[in-house]
C-alpha cells in the first residue's frame, strides 16, 4: 500500500518505523505534507540568507525569526493547523523572492533557492515530492534528517529566546546555513556526521541564549514550596519552557 504519508519524527510512530496513514499523535497526511513543504521552503530560503551572509551582506532579525518560527511549527505537535502553515508557506515564498533580489552569485543558489508557487495545488503537488523519503540512499537521508531535528530543537530555543526579545545572530545564521546544507547533494557521509556534531555544539549555544533570556527577565530559580494539591476549581496544564507564555497565562488568570 501507497504510504499516504511518512513521519518518523517522534519516538511514538507507527511501529517503531514511521507514520505511514495518519500520525499516532494525531497529523494528518495533509499537515505532514504541508510540514514537509514548510521545512523545504524554509531550506530554500535558508540557502539564499547564507548566500547574502557569504557576500558580506546583512539579513535581518525578522528573517532569522522567520526561519526559526517556521522550524518550530513542524516540531511535533508545535501546530496542525492546516491553513495557518499553508499562509507561512506563502509568506517564506513571497520574503524569499525578495531576498533573492540582493543576491549578487546566484549560480550558487540550489534550486530550492529559486522555486516559487502560489497555488495550493502546485504546493500539495510538491509538498509530495519533498518529504522524507525524498532522499533515496539511507545513509545521507538518515544523517540530512538527524540534522533537520537537531536545528527543529535548536529553533524552540530560539523561539522561546525571541519571545523575551533576546537573539545570537551567530546561532541564526549556523541555523539556517546547517539547514541549507540538507539540500546538498555532494556532502559526504563523513561531511554530514561532522555537521551533527556542530548541530550538538550550537544546542548548547542555544540553551545558554534561552537560559540568559529567562533569567535576564525573572531571575534566577530558587526553590520554592508550591502547593500540589488537589483544588476545586477547573486547572491549567502547562508544560514546555515557553516562560513569557506563562507569565501571560499568569497575568490573565491572577484574579480568577
Amino acid at each position: 500500500m501507497e504510504n499516504q504519508m511518512f513521519c518518523y519524527q517522534c519516538q511514538e510512530t507507527a511501529g517503531c518505523k514511521g507514520c505511514t496513514r495518519i500520525g499516532v499523535c494525531g497529523k494528518t497526511p495533509q499537515v505532514a505534507a504541508m510540514q514537509d513543504l514548510l521545512v523545504y521552503v524554509s531550506k530554500g530560503i535558508s540557502a539564499v540568507t547564507t548566500q547574502l551572509r557569504k557576500e558580506g551582506k546583512s539579513v535581518s532579525a525578522a528573517v532569522n525569526q522567520m526561519v526559526t518560527l517556521n522550524l518550530f511549527i513542524t516540531i511535533t505537535n508545535a501546530n496542525f493547523d492546516e491553513e495557518m502553515i499553508f499562509a507561512r508557506i506563502l509568506d517564506t515564498l513571497r520574503c524569499k523572492e525578495e531576498l533573492l533580489k540582493q543576491v549578487a552569485d546566484q549560480d550558487a543558489l540550489p534550486a530550492a533557492a529559486f522555486w516559487y508557487a502560489e497555488e495550493k495545488a502546485v504546493l500539495e503537488q510538491k509538498a509530495a515530492q519533498v518529504g522524507v523519503l525524498s532522499t533515496h540512499d539511507e545513509d545521507i537521508r538518515s544523517l540530512r534528517e538527524l540534522i533537520t531535528y537537531g536545528l527543529k530543537g535548536l529553533s524552540a530555543y530560539s523561539k522561546h529566546a525571541n519571545a523575551l526579545l533576546q537573539q545570537d545572530e551567530a546561532v541564526d545564521a549556523f541555523l539556517q546555513k546547517a539547514l541549507a546544507a540538507t539540500l546538498d547533494d555532494s556532502l559526504s557521509v563523513a561531511d554530514l556526521v561532522a555537521l551533527t556534531m556542530e548541530v550538538g555544539k550550537y544546542g548548547v549555544s542555544g540553551m545558554e541564549l534561552l537560559d540568559r533570556a529567562n533569567t535576564s527577565s525573572y531571575g534566577n530559580p530558587e526553590i520554592t514550596k508550591v502547593n500540589i494539591g488537589v483544588g476545586k476549581r477547573p486547572g491549567i496544564l502547562v508544560s514546555g519552557h515557553d516562560l513569557r507564555d506563562l507569565e501571560m497565562l499568569l497575568e490573565q488568570s491572577k484574579d480568577s
